[in-house]
C-alpha cells in the first residue's frame, strides 16, 4: 500500500498490483481577505530601530519600542496616539526616520574599562543608567542596567578579575549570562584597553544621545527604495493599507506618495500646511498634478489636542484621525460624517470660523477633504466630504479606494497558486472550476454578509472568456464585476405642509 499526495504518481504507468491512496486537496482553494486594518506611520522618535517596520497594536506597544511621544513636528508616536483613539481593532506598522545626525548615548566604567552604548540612537538613551556592584556568589560581580518604563536587566554572578572580568561583562551584556538573562535590549558593551575595574559600587549614566529630528524633510520621510530601505519604502510588503508620513505638508512629495500607493495598494494620507487657505490648497494640489484614488489630500486645518503627558494643548496634523478611523472600520465604509475622538478644536473652529457651503464646494471641486465641526450629523468632529483626490465621480469616494484595494490584493494573494497548474480545453476543466469557485465564494461572502460589503457581483471564468488560442498561449482569464454599496451624500426630504394640504393614505 502507498499513500501519496494527489499528482505525485503517474496513474497510467502503474504495473505492480497494490493499493494507492492519493490524498486530494479539500475542495476549491478559498480566498482569505488580506488585512485591511493595518496603518503605516512614518516619523521621528526618541528610540528604536531606524528604517525598520515594527508592528504594534496600541500606543503602549509603540512606546515600548520607540519611546514616548514628543511635542514636535514629524513625531511618530503622536500620530499613533491619536490614531489608536479611534478604535481598538486597528493595527500599526511604525517606521522611524532620522536626519542622519542621530547619536547613541554612551558612558564608560572606570578608565576605559567597559563602555556601554545604547542599542539605538536617540535621546531616550540618555535616561539609561548602569550599576556595577558585588555579585550574589562569592568573588563575582553584578551589573544592573535600568531605564524608566522598562524592566531592569540584571547580570549577576559575573566571574573574574581585571581583563577577564572586563571581557565577561561584555559577553554578559551582548550575549546574556544565563538561560534566564539573555542579551541586553538596551545596550551594547565594548571592552576598552583598561583592565582596572572601578571601585564598587560604581554607577554610570549614559549621555549624548540625540534623535536626529531637527532638520527632517519630506524626502527623508519618503526615504529610499534600495536596500536597506528607509522611510515610506520600508513599509513595502508590510500589509499597511493606509499610510501617513507624519506631518508631511510638502506637496512635492505627493506624486511620489501616490505612485507608491498605486503600486502597493495603500491609501496615502496627505496634508496641507497648518493654517492654509482654500485658494492656496487648490492651487497647490493642481500644481502637484495628482488626480487619483490612491491618495487623500486633507486641508491644512490642523487639530488642537490635549496632550496629557506634558499637560499642554497642542497642534497636530489631521492625518492621525483619518488613518485611525480607516483602520478601525471595514474597507467599504466611508470616512464621511464619522465621529472622531480626542479633538479639542481645529484651527478654524478654535477661532469660531465655520466653513460656508461655498468654501466646502471649493474643496469638493479641488478634491480635498476637511476635518471640522459641525458635521452633517450633528455637533461633532468628522471628515465632512469623504473624498480621495480623484476628480472622477466614479472613483472619488474614499471608500472606493479602500474596498477596491482590499478586493484586488486579496485576489492577488490567492491567485498565484494556479500558476503552473494544467488547464484543459473541455468545458468542465478542473483548474478553471476551482478558480471560479474560489472567486465566487469570496465575492458571495461580501455580498451576503450583513451589513453588506458589496451590493452585487458577477464572475465569469469558463470557455466563453478562455478560447483555445488563449489557453494555448498559457492564459487563464477571469472577469470579476462588483457593484459597491452607494454612499449617501445627500438626503432629500420633500415636505408639504399647510392647512390646505390633502393627505391621501
Amino acid at each position: 500500500m502507498t499513500v501519496v499526495q494527489a499528482g505525485q504518481v503517474n496513474l497510467t504507468a502503474q504495473q505492480v498490483p497494490g493499493v494507492i491512496v492519493a490524498i486530494q486537496p479539500p475542495g476549491p482553494a478559498p480566498i482569505n481577505g488580506v488585512p485591511s486594518n493595518i496603518g503605516g506611520i512614518v516619523g521621528t522618535a526618541t528610540w528604536g530601530p531606524v528604517g525598520v517596520p515594527v508592528p504594534v497594536s496600541d500606543y503602549a506597544g509603540g512606546a515600548a519600542v520607540f519611546g514616548p511621544m514628543q511635542a514636535r513636528k514629524y513625531d511618530l508616536m503622536t500620530v499613533l496616539n491619536w490614531a489608536a483613539m479611534q478604535g481598538n481593532v486597528g493595527a500599526f506598522a511604525l517606521v522611524r526616520v532620522t536626519d542622519g545626525t542621530d547619536v547613541a548615548a554612551a558612558a564608560t566604567f572606570s578608565t576605559n574599562f567597559v563602555t556601554l552604548t545604547s542599542k539605538y540612537t536617540g535621546s531616550l538613551g540618555n535616561s539609561i543608567s548602569a550599576i556595577l556592584g558585588t555579585g550574589t556568589a562569592a568573588s563575582t560581580t553584578k551589573l544592573t542596567i535600568t531605564l524608566a518604563g522598562y524592566q531592569p536587566e540584571v547580570y549577576d554572578n559575573i566571574p573574574g578579575a581585571g581583563a577577564t572580568l572586563r571581557d565577561n561583562i561584555v559577553k554578559a551584556v551582548n550575549f546574556g549570562n544565563s538561560q534566564f538573562r539573555g542579551p541586553s535590549t538596551m545596550c551594547v558593551a565594548t571592552a576598552g584597553a583598561g583592565t582596572a575595574p572601578p571601585t564598587l559600587p560604581a554607577t554610570i549614566n549614559l549621555t549624548a544621545g540625540t534623535d536626529g529630528a531637527t532638520s527632517i524633510t519630506g524626502s527623508m520621510l519618503l526615504g529610499t527604495d534600495t536596500a536597506p530601505r528607509k522611510g515610506m519604502y520600508a513599509l513595502r510588503k508590510s500589509g499597511a493599507s493606509v499610510i501617513a508620513l507624519t506631518d508631511c505638508d510638502d506637496s512635492t512629495t505627493w506624486s511620489t506618495q501616490v505612485a507608491y500607493g498605486l503600486g502597493e495598494g495603500s491609501y496615502m494620507q496627505m496634508v496641507g500646511p497648518a493654517g492654509d487657505t482654500i485658494a492656496n490648497a487648490a492651487t497647490t494640489k493642481g500644481t502637484a498634478g495628482i488626480d487619483t484614488y490612491a491618495g487623500k489630500v486633507i486641508f491644512g486645518d490642523w487639530v488642537y489636542v490635549n496632550d496629557t503627558t506634558i499637560n499642554q494643548v497642542r497642534l497636530i496634523s489631521p492625518q492621525a484621525f483619518a488613518l485611525g478611523l480607516m483602520v478601525n472600520q471595514s474597507p467599504e465604509k466611508s470616512t464621511l460624517n464619522k465621529q472622531l475622538q480626542g479633538i479639542v478644536a481645529t484651527q478654524r473652529t478654535y477661532n469660531n470660523q465655520p466653513y460656508s457651503t461655498a468654501e466646502l464646494l471649493q474643496l469638493v471641486q479641488a478634491g480635498i477633504d476637511v476635518l471640522t465641526n459641525p458635521s452633517p450629523g450633528g455637533k461633532y468632529f468628522s471628515f465632512v466630504l469623504g473624498l480621495n483626490s480623484s476628480s472622477d465621480q466614479a472613483l472619488r469616494e474614499d471608500s472606493y479606494t479602500r474596498l477596491t484595494n482590499y478586493i484586488a490584493y486579496s485576489i492577488d494573494a490567492w491567485g498565484g497558486k494556479f500558476t503552473g497548474e494544467l488547464q484543459g480545453f473541455d468545458d468542465e476543466d478542473d483548474t478553471r472550476s476551482n478558480a471560479f469557485a474560489g472567486l465566487d465564494q469570496f465575492m458571495s461572502n461580501m455580498a451576503d454578509v450583513r451589513p453588506k460589503m458589496i451590493d452585487a457581483y458577477k464572475v465569469v471564468l469558463d470557455r466563453t472568456n478562455n478560447p483555445d488560442a488563449r489557453i494555448r498561449a498559457g492564459w487563464m482569464q477571469a472577469n470579476v464585476q462588483a457593484r459597491y454599496m452607494a454612499v449617501v451624500r445627500n438626503f432629500l426630504v420633500n415636505l408639504q405642509g399647510g392647512q390646505t394640504t390633502v393627505i391621501v393614505q
